[in-house]
């Protein structure tokens, strides 16, 4: 049987499973086999859950063998990122008060995902509290790139990432507050969907707080995987209310075009944007160039367009309004250290996110009905487009830099210093939007390093993006790219 475990898509997967071409043990067995050789130069995955993973193979081939299925994962094995509790495994969310923690039940987009029947056999790294855009924490260290192990994952489910990338698991489960999943998705080569707002839950994510049943803003779940498919039955999966909800909540989300409809769709491009904090670089603009003509010659009508909201603005609204959430998390000595900050004198932007960190909930609400104005902005430029293209960050995977403090960290851009805030900002300011993002491989750069794009839709038209994501990444797309790093990195015999 053609099947590589390291290559192949869920969905692929998955319907090898069903069709009895491999069983859950052999398919278990072969990537725990590819982790004992790679993983330990990457160090994507950093918490095992061997023993009760082969039971459940076990468990899910005995059924396979009677005719029955449990769900769309059907004995698909998969690892979690270290923010979201499992039952009965270590979850520390990078943090080394959290070094021992053991949940006693499972996040709720964790019980979904064994519900469908996958099979956690392990968690994927993370920075301490998801909170940076490189990956690294004093629990587990520090997590590279399989395309180049000197270069960061990026963050914060930068482990996440590189595990699918490197042929560790077929699937992930992700979360992105502030381009969580769609940087290090660009990073590494994958594809990674961040859900409108509220569609799939984030209860048993850390941060909060252990525990916590608390929703925030901005914060969201979401799977990454190799294919847009994958995507999709991961969303399926996930979707749907908190339980205290569920009576009148109903999921009703637009398909989405046809196959072969690429030609109707009506694409705006935003590489000519975001100049009022930091230029793009030049490989990457050139990556998202052609895969923008690409596909304009595949047929969809393709063209430059305004961000309906400065990215310096949508940059400020996200620091108003998702560094409070960050700050109400801090310990009572640090959050009077941030507040001391308004006393301060000066702009500086390092100033503006410490104030930010501890703000006034008159300044959220402030921030928040500026958030609602840009956000009509959006639904008016979404009346005239399908979706539109942005770049995710203005370089491709940058050598690590974890031993400055994080407010010191720039990235060069051709020759310009931008800070790590500001090379967010094409994250950050979508995500206060509360937009369904899909992030798409565009091909690899000069330096051999994969580029992303994001695939940006209105709000709740999840399903619709999907679609059209498929239909943009089956017209111009070169598809996932396994890093030929990964196999260099396993120790001979």
């Amino acid at each position: 049987m053609n099947l590589d475990v390291a290559t192949a898509t869920a969905d692929r997967l998955t319907r090898a499973l069903r069709d009895r071409q491999i069983s859950s043990r052999e398919l278990l067995d072969g990537l725990l086999a590819r982790a004992e050789r790679v993983n330990p130069a990457l160090n994507a995955i950093v918490a095992w859950d061997v023993e009760r993973a082969r039971a459940a193979a076990r468990a899910a081939d005995d059924a396979t063998a009677r005719g029955e299925f449990s769900g769309p994962l059907h004995g698909l094995p998969m690892t979690v990122k270290d923010v979201f509790e499992t039952a009965g495994l270590v979850t520390t969310s990078g943090a080394k008060g959290l070094a021992t923690h053991i949940p006693a039940a499972d996040a709720l987009g964790v019980a979904r995902l064994r519900r469908a029947g996958a099979i956690i056999f392990g968690k994927s790294n993370t920075p301490e509290y998801a909170g940076d855009w490189q990956t690294y924490n004093d629990v587990y260290g520090r997590t590279s790139n399989p395309w180049d192990v000197s270069r960061t994952v990026g963050g914060s489910s930068g482990g996440a990432a590189a595990a699918v990338a490197a042929g560790l698991t077929p699937l992930e489960f992700g979360s992105d507050i502030g381009g969580s999943i769609r940087n290090p998705a660009h990073y590494n080569g994958v594809y990674g969907l961040k859900p409108s707002w509220g569609v799939v839950p984030v209860r048993g994510h850390i941060p909060g707080p252990p525990g916590s049943l608390t929703t925030v803003d901005v914060g969201v779940a979401g799977p990454i995987a190799r294919s847009v498919a994958d995507l999709r039955t991961a969303l399926g999966v996930l979707a749907g209310p908190v339980p205290e909800d569920a009576a009148g909540w109903r999921l009703d989300l637009d398909p989405g075009p046809d196959p072969g409809q690429v030609g109707k769709l009506r694409i705006a491009t935003l590489y000519g944007e975001g100049g009022d904090v930091g230029p793009i670089a030049r490989d990457v603009r050139a990556c998202l160039e052609d895969f923008a003509s690409r596909l304009g010659a595949a047929g969809a009508t393709v063209e430059p367009a305004t961000l309906p909201v400065p990215l310096a603005d949508g940059l400020t609204t996200w620091r108003d309004i998702t560094l409070p959430i960050v700050g109400s998390g801090l310990p009572d000595r640090l959050f009077a250290t941030f507040r001391r900050l308004e006393d301060v004198a000066g702009d500086d932007p390092a100033l503006a996110m410490g104030r930010a960190m501890a703000s006034r909930f008159r300044d959220v609400m402030t921030a928040t009905d500026r958030r609602q104005r840009q956000r009509v902005a959006w639904a008016e430029f979404f009346g005239r487009y399908d979706a539109a293209l942005a770049p995710v960050m203005p370089t491709a995977a940058f050598p690590h830099d974890t031993d400055r403090p994080m407010i010191e960290r720039t990235l060069d851009v051709d020759g310009v210093a931008v800070s790590h805030f500001a090379a967010s900002a094409w994250c950050c300011a979508i995500s206060v939007m509360l937009l369904p993002v899909v992030t798409l491989p565009t091909g690899l750069n000069q330096a051999g390093l994969p580029v992303g794009v994001q695939v940006i839709g209105p709000f709740l038209a999840d399903l619709r993006l999907l679609r059209i994501a498929e239909l943009l990444d089956t017209a111009a797309g070169p598809g996932f790219s396994p890093p030929p790093l990964a196999d260099e990195l396993a120790p001979t015999a």
